[in-house]
């Protein structure tokens, strides 16, 4: 049996399971200021918000910020391949277009659902964070955790699509900054 298939069967069957979960949660958009701050995390988690870290990274930690932003430049466009690939070739659908009760809120960047890319980047930025400049990466975990929350909040995931964004993207993360960032470092002696 092809694994696209075995896919398919899995993500059915996974959807009906989160669908009330999701729709629960969903409601929440009912509340504007709720509603609001989510499309706002999720418009700035489209890449603003990490863009604008990657090039302020030399001027916050001047000794190493430029091979670290070199490095989270270099493997947020890796992440961008990973999820792109993994969407096209396991094809599940947004939870707003499975089940019409639930709102979409902000339009979808791609159409298909699994995993999150939003949710795997965030992640992968803030593993590389935490393994090399821990306080920065403490300020950037609220805005991480509401990134992941607004991809189910605004019906554009399921929490699985969530989860395993973010696995896939602190391994990413983690992996890239424990065998790369020496290289990166060296790049830019200070």
């Amino acid at each position: 049996m092809p694994i696209i298939s075995k896919a398919s069967r899995f993500f059915e069957s996974a959807d009906q399971r989160e669908y009330a979960f999701c729709q629960c949660i969903n409601r929440i958009v009912r509340f504007r200021p709720v509603l609001r701050y989510f499309q706002l995390v999720s418009r700035l988690g489209d890449g603003w918000f990490w863009y604008v870290l990657i090039l302020s990274a030399p001027f916050i930690e001047p000794e190493a910020g430029a091979g670290l932003a070199l490095l989270m430049a270099l493997t947020g466009l890796t992440c961008t391949l990973t999820y792109k690939l993994l969407k096209r070739w396991l094809i599940r659908e947004r939870p707003f277009i499975s089940f019409p009760s639930i709102n979409c809120c902000t339009p979808p960047l791609d159409r298909y659902s699994f995993p999150s890319g939003h949710t795997l980047h965030a992640a992968c930025f803030q593993a590389m964070l935490f393994m090399t400049t821990p306080e920065l990466a403490l300020a950037t975990l609220p805005f991480t955790l509401s990134v992941a929350a607004s991809r189910v909040v605004l019906g554009l995931h399921y929490p699985t699509d969530v989860l395993a964004g973010a696995l896939i993207g602190g391994l990413m993360g983690y992996l890239s900054t424990l065998y790369f960032l020496s290289d990166f470092l060296a790049l830019f002696p200070g």
